[in-house]
């Protein structure tokens, strides 16, 4: 399986190469250059797997046995997921009314970045082990996928890993789960700005190609094709476990809802949909409505300022996996794909030609959730089942709500919600909501911990600390291959 970049000016690698880049040499983003088509009988057999099978099968589809032997491969899933706190690590709770909400939040840092990460931790450590190299991974966070990239590094001896988090824009436990690993290998940075703001200086780390070679220097955030890999994952077990029956032809649709913020997990859909999964998509968003604007309307265009919501972690302008699906929705075409994206960073305003549009309605919908409906949607989803959802969930329920009320008669196609993450970290929206959370003791123990975080402030220049702080490691690194060798 060989990827090319969404751009089209990139040498084409393999799942290996695709794994330790962040953007592509030429900004792109990495793509698989066939996708598998599942028939019918392929996507029956499936749908009698657990979850961590389905991740085995869909990565042996991806990475291919010269590059990772299937033995292997399922070794390093299996140790991956190992440490999830529900046995069939992502679970379905039937709830009233036809609600079905997908709980991919079992992992330790009780979100669903924890699902595709510890993978790609596993991945990223057994071709490092192989050939003896260091790298350094560079994360910007919006809150949950800092924390779940560090679980998934922390003490490993040929990684370092060094964390942006934007400083009094996500919750309390989102940070303390990051500042309280005081590994050797784990180095926090607290930006004095938000999620996109920060993803600057990452940005501008990563189009210095030469610096990025020099330093080993790769991404764990989902522009990482990894990450996406192992999300199809949830769309596959939603649709087997929501679907009325596997016997039918052709098989029955199933419509997942998807909160998203910067369009990883929508990719994901996307593809799994494009591979022959009947699901329809939906993407709920929070205030930040980039994505739903696009699919309405087809303007993708930032507004003035991301405005913080409940659902922080979807506090996003830029979501960068939507040019993964304007390049497979047309029809592969990097050239179109590059154009478009080209006039996007530079003027910040762009509006979809009329046929990609058209194929993106086709292939989904959307809806942009408020403060107001989440704590309503928090609330009711409490009242009538004795549920608690995170505020990210709720914008997903927020959406099923919507319809059910609207709708007479139940419908006739499924739905299901995915869940990213627990109430637990995200005590100030439950509190907003009215409801009380009953929290668990490994987040509770946070608040005694002693955190190590370095500041970024408004004035300084946040590429050069960033460059300057990955030079150091590197030195060090060689410092220590040095005298290990002598």
């Amino acid at each position: 399986m060989w990827y090319i970049s969404t751009r089209g000016m990139a040498p084409r690698v393999d799942f290996e190469g695709a794994l330790f880049s962040g953007y592509a040499p030429d900004g792109g983003l990495f793509m698989p250059e066939e996708l598998p088509q599942l028939g019918r009988e392929s996507l029956r057999k499936w749908s009698k797997l657990s979850y961590p099978d389905l991740v085995k099968e869909l990565c042996t589809l991806f990475i291919g046995p010269k590059l990772i032997a299937r033995d292997d491969l399922h070794d390093l899933i299996d140790q991956a997921f190992s440490r999830f706190r529900h046995q069939e690590v992502v679970h379905l709770s039937r709830l009233k009314n036809g609600l079905n909400v997908l709980e991919l939040w079992h992992g330790v840092t009780y979100a669903f970045k924890d699902l595709s990460l510890c993978c790609t931790g596993q991945f990223l450590q057994y071709f490092l082990e192989k050939k003896e190299k260091h790298v350094t991974v560079v994360v910007g966070t919006s809150g949950d996928t800092g924390s779940a990239a560090i679980e998934s590094v922390q003490g490993a001896k040929n990684v370092d890993i060094i964390v942006l988090l934007p400083k009094g824009h996500c919750s309390k436990i989102q940070e303390l789960q990051m500042t309280t690993v005081l590994k050797e290998n784990v180095h926090v940075f607290g930006v004095e700005g938000n999620s996109d703001e920060l993803d600057e200086p990452i940005k501008a780390v990563f189009a210095d190609v030469g610096f990025v070679k020099e330093h080993n220097l790769m991404s764990l955030n989902s522009i990482n094709w990894s990450r996406v890999l192992v999300q199809m994952a949830h769309h596959f077990f939603a649709y087997f476990r929501c679907a009325p029956s596997m016997d039918m032809d052709p098989l029955p649709s199933v419509e997942v809802v998807v909160p998203t913020g910067a369009a990883g997990n929508l990719a994901a859909g996307l593809i799994a949909q494009k591979m022959g999964l009947p699901i329809r998509l939906v993407a709920a968003v929070n205030h930040n409505d980039i994505i739903h604007r696009t699919i309405q309307q087809g303007d993708f265009s930032l507004s003035k300022a991301v405005k913080p919501t409940l659902a922080s972690a979807m506090d996003i302008q830029v979501p960068y996996n939507m040019e993964r699906i304007f390049w497979l929705l047309s029809g592969s075409d990097s050239q179109e794909t590059r154009a478009l994206m080209e006039q996007f960073e530079r003027t910040q305003s762009l509006s979809l030609p009329e046929k990609l549009h058209s194929k993106l309605s086709e292939a989904m919908t959307s809806e942009s959730v408020s403060d107001e409906a989440i704590t309503q949607t928090m609330a009711r989803c409490c009242e009538e089942n004795q549920y608690l959802l995170c505020p990210h969930s709720a914008v997903a329920v927020s959406y099923h709500y919507q319809q059910t009320d609207r709708q007479q008669q139940p419908s006739s196609t499924p739905r299901c919600c995915l869940a990213p993450a627990s109430a637990a970290k995200f005590p100030e929206a439950v509190l907003a909501a009215q409801l009380t959370l009953d929290t668990p003791t490994e987040i509770l123990a946070l608040q005694r911990k002693e955190t190590r975080c370095t500041p970024m402030r408004r004035g300084d220049d946040w590429t050069l600390m960033l460059r300057g702080t990955i030079e150091d490691l590197s030195r060090q690194w060689r410092h220590r291959a040095l005298n290990s060798s002598e």
